[in-house]
């Protein structure tokens, strides 16, 4: 049986899809490979020296796990040089990254946290790497590129994908074209189609949520979440139960792959105001990939995708995954 590469896949959809285009084709291949690089650094953990935290907070304010530097250093050195990028963005820079002058430059934008999950870095929990592509808008070519240039809505995404650092090393992609999991094999060093149309089931009985916050919700979500706890004597009829691995990549797969509600919904402290992940670096590429995989992605009121950002470390409420689940939660709120 011969095995499908992730280059042969990106050739296919650039071929006989024209999904995608010679330079996003690449441009995945090499965040691809800067992923294999992040998953063999996280893979070494305190034999690599990359465990613990530094004296730094990012521009979120908070803390910097020494594998969060890195990982965003891997990301900038690996796609900066390619040609087939105008600019860059990360959840742990303040500003956006120009191309240095020396290098050719493209006509796509790249996002990125390089390391989602950096709570659980040090309790060997699966942490993961998201991205997010976007065209440069035409009215930028021949100068710059500016922060404005990256504030498009999600709906406006080129390809989006995620790599899961867990028992295995997964790359989950979506180029607009349905959603499909590459696997890394570590013996020949490529990633390996294993996953073909990755669907949500629309239905579901497991629900993700930090139940620490409930004294915090607003009522519509306290108000599912205490419907899913009645159980089958409750209104939604069924027993659920409650996943919550704290991150992202790793709760957002397990949807992929088994169903499921994901929620970090706004709520009533200061702090929690607006929700607390990241827009462009979080909660659009993961929307995009679960609405292709048949899912739904709403920040409570909104369709996500529909979004139009302000800032570039703007934060959203996120309500994600089987589509039945997360109307019904759109309803309660409205």
């Amino acid at each position: 049986m011969t095995r499908k590469t992730l280059t042969q896949y990106l050739v296919e959809q650039q071929r006989r899809k024209q999904a995608v285009s010679a330079e996003v084709r690449l441009l995945i291949e090499i965040v691809a490979r800067a992923c294999k690089a992040i998953g063999h650094a996280v893979s070494k953990g305190a034999l690599g020296g990359v465990l613990g935290s530094l004296d730094s907070e990012n521009v979120q304010g908070e803390v910097q796990k020494k594998l969060d530097v890195l990982s965003n250093e891997i990301l900038l050195e690996a796609n900066e040089w390619g040609g087939h990028l105008a600019g860059m963005a990360s959840e742990e820079m303040e500003t956006i990254h120009l191309i240095p002058n020396r290098y050719p430059k493209g006509e796509h934008l790249l996002l990125f946290d390089p390391l989602d999950g950096s709570s659980n870095i040090d309790v060997n929990v699966s942490i993961g790497t998201i991205f997010s592509v976007l065209r440069a808008p035409h009215h930028a070519s021949g100068r710059d590129i500016e922060e404005a240039d990256f504030l498009q809505p999600g709906s406006q995404q080129v390809a989006a994908g995620y790599a899961v650092y867990g028992p295995q090393t997964m790359l989950v992609l979506t180029v607009g074209n349905g959603v499909v999991g590459f696997t890394l094999d570590r013996e020949m060093g490529s990633w390996v189609l294993t996953h073909e149309d990755i669907q949500i089931p629309q239905q579901t009985a497991e629900f993700a949520i930090n139940m620490s916050n409930m004294r915090h919700w607003e009522a519509p979500v306290k108000r599912y979440i205490d419907d899913c706890l009645a159980g089958k004597t409750g209104p939604l009829g069924k027993d659920y139960n409650m996943r919550w691995i704290a991150s992202m990549v790793a709760d957002v797969h397990r949807i992929l792959t088994r169903g499921g509600i994901f929620m970090y919904p706004r709520d009533e402290r200061p702090s929690g105001k607006k929700g607390k992940l990241r827009l462009m670096y979080e909660a659009n590429p993961m929307s995009f990939i679960v609405e292709q995989a048949g899912g739904a992605a709403t920040d409570g009121s909104e369709r996500i995708l529909d979004l139009h950002p302000e800032a570039l470390h703007q934060r959203v409420g996120v309500v994600l995954g089987s589509k039945e689940e997360v109307e019904r939660v759109r309803t309660y709120h409205a």
